[in-house]
């Protein structure tokens, strides 16, 4: 998401900062390119032109030409308009309330509703210990009802028991007395959808809300629709009154212009974002973080905090511990590959890092992906336990059969060793730094060599 802007804004950014001295007309120009970028991204028109305006007013002050790095100036500007766009603050879902708080999911058909209902009841069990029930309120389309209790089943999350015939209203006030007596927490009402917006699915919604009191309405947008993402949040506030935004799809390929305009258009937040089809795939939706990450500033700190979710305390000491020993044999490279997949991903991860845009940009020129990752681990998965520990016993016929086993030539197999080879040995280097008061590399991060797998 917001790759094609991202790439866009930098380069204009990039001409702005190697200038050095800027001139009012400088400015302009540059901001015009900015209005088109965003346009391009699929913006809404009255956002891109209130943004612009309040970057202009601030920009061309005698305080930002004259300043010693006036392109930087701008840049700083640019963000903090784009934070100030996209919510200025983080918002998390509200469960403060009587229990059974109600939280009721609204939205188009094939938004991701139900999956989002899930997902972020996942979330509350998991993460904030709350007992949830979810409740599928969709009797129009057929095995709606069924698609949310085996999702219930899959991240240990209580359905409410389906009866056939129940009408929506119905079927929300049964949840809400279901969870009063059984002493439930939170309850997920997922609501039917429609193809597009019409008054019976408001009618139904609105019975629905009046009936239960939810302290959270959330819409769910999928975020690769763009304007009409938009046009849905607007008519479901102001019909039915939204609390909140839950993004879908911020993984796709998009333009990203949904997620720009959302807050802006409806004055509510974006709470949650979907960054995948798993079920843990939702974050907390931070505005400086996606400001940063669309301006090409990096992410570090959910870079960290991914990481801090994904390595287990156990395997990260237990490599430590070998690191400082500098060993490293195929087992450990297997597992750091793991490591990358767990964090999303060579794209993933340089998408977090500062100035790691170009970087990325190159791979997908050069037709890097995370499919190298994949092939390496299947081939230390063909090999024998031993082989692994002591990846020098490796002769011509084994090398035969492993690359048999993993689908891949001889001259890959070669490849892996030698890339692990001169990872070991860097890793023994570090490990010397380690002892005469260096810095030993932090378990989980990317160790050095990677860029041999694309060699």
């Amino acid at each position: 998401m917001f790759d094609s802007l991202s790439d866009r804004l930098s380069g204009i950014f990039d001409g702005l900062k190697r200038r050095g001295a800027l001139k009012e007309a400088d400015v302009a120009e540059a901001l015009r390119e900015v209005r088109v970028a965003l346009l391009e991204a699929d913006v809404a028109l009255p956002v891109v032109k209130d943004f612009i305006k309040k970057v202009q007013e601030k920009a061309v002050g005698q305080q930002v030409l004259k300043s010693v790095t006036p392109g930087q100036q701008v840049v700083k500007i640019v963000n903090d308009e784009m934070v100030a766009m996209l919510g200025a603050e983080s918002s998390a879902i509200n469960t403060v309330g009587v229990p059974p708080v109600a939280i009721l999911m609204v939205g188009l058909q094939g938004s991701g509703k139900t999956t989002s209902t899930a997902k972020i009841a996942k979330r509350l069990t998991e993460k904030e210990r709350k007992k949830v029930l979810m409740a599928s309120l969709d009797v129009r389309r057929p095995a709606a009802q069924e698609q949310l209790k085996i999702l219930g089943e899959q991240i240990g999350v209580k359905t409410l028991p389906i009866i056939q015939g129940q009408m929506p209203v119905d079927i929300a006030r049964r949840a809400m007395d279901a969870a009063k007596l059984q002493g439930y927490d939170v309850v997920m009402l997922d609501t039917a959808g429609r193809l597009h917006i019409d008054q019976s699915l408001m009618a139904e919604v609105v019975a629905v809300r009046n009936a239960t009191m939810p302290l959270e309405t959330l819409l769910v947008a999928d975020s690769l629709t763009g304007q009409d993402a938009v046009n849905v949040a607007k008519e479901f506030d102001a019909q039915v009154g939204i609390t909140g935004v839950v993004l879908t799809r911020m993984d796709g390929d998009g333009r990203g212009g949904a997620a720009l305009s959302m807050r802006a258009v409806t004055g509510k937040p974006i709470k949650l974002a979907g960054t995948g089809e798993k079920m843990d795939a939702l974050e907390d939706f931070h505005p400086e973080r996606v400001a940063s990450r669309i301006l090409g500033m990096g992410d570090v700190v959910s870079l960290v905090e991914k990481a801090a979710e994904t390595i287990e305390k156990e395997d990260a000491e237990r490599m430590a511990k070998k690191m400082a020993k500098g060993e490293f044999d195929l087992e450990d490279l297997r597992s750091q590959l793991q490591q990358m997949s767990k964090l999303g991903g060579m794209k993933g991860v340089l998408g977090m890092l500062p100035g790691m845009g170009k970087l990325k940009s190159a791979m997908k020129g050069a037709q890097m992906d995370d499919k190298v990752f994949k092939r390496q681990e299947a081939i230390i998965s063909s090999m024998t336990p031993i082989e692994r520990k002591k990846p020098q016993i490796i002769a011509a016929s084994r090398k035969k059969r492993i690359a048999a086993g993993s689908g891949v030539s001889v001259a890959d197999v070669n490849k892996l060793l030698k890339m692990h080879m001169e990872m070991a040995k860097m890793m023994k280097k570090m490990s010397k730094m380690g002892k005469k008061g260096g810095f030993p590399q932090m378990p989980g991060a990317m160790p050095p060599g990677f860029d041999k797998l694309f060699s």
